[in-house]
């Protein structure tokens, strides 16, 4: 099996720039979500996207150089987020899910703004929809460029302490 290598400078070039346009795209669509198609879920899936582009265009070292933060980590704070603003009105003896906004009038710059608690949902769904799509990118990846010693890491990153690690080579 061969490295999927794309050596385009074309590709390269045109990359960086679309994945500024497309990730633009997915902010309007994470905005845009509360009164018209869009929100969290569909955003997400655009930014993750632009991570596929990168991945593709750059290589497998240079999206995990963009790509700082532990996937499973940001899929984590996003479920966080959005469990936590869909259970925060019970606390106040409302009903779970239910959404409040808050109103700023004639703001600079701004104008009037509207920012209510589906936003906060929407942003740990975009989070978790990015965290997990860019594991399964990076794995992915990783996989088909032969890179075994990822998968010795990730294995004694998320197994137990006293699990023992059973090897296949071994049972010649």
């Amino acid at each position: 099996m061969n490295k999927i290598n794309f050596d385009s400078i074309i590709l390269q070039a045109i990359s960086k720039v679309l994945v500024f346009f497309i990730n633009t795209f997915a902010l309007y669509l994470m905005l845009q979500g509360h009164n018209s198609p869009g929100g969290g879920f569909i955003a997400g899936l655009v930014s993750a996207l632009s991570l596929v582009l990168l991945n593709m265009a750059l290589g497998l070292d240079e999206t995990k150089k963009i790509i700082r933060i532990d996937p499973v980590l940001i899929a984590v704070i996003g479920l966080i987020l959005a469990y936590g603003t869909s259970l925060a009105p019970t606390f106040f003896d409302l009903a779970f899910l239910k959404s409040k906004f808050v109103h700023w009038y004639n703001l600079p710059l701004l104008g009037d703004l509207h920012i209510g608690t589906p936003f906060f949902f929407d942003l740990g769904v975009y989070l978790v929809v990015i965290g997990v799509t860019s594991k399964i990118i990076l794995t992915y990846s990783y996989l088909v460029n032969h890179k075994e010693e990822y998968f010795l890491e990730e294995t004694f990153r998320y197994s137990s302490k006293n699990e023992e690690i059973i090897n296949e080579e071994d049972d010649d």
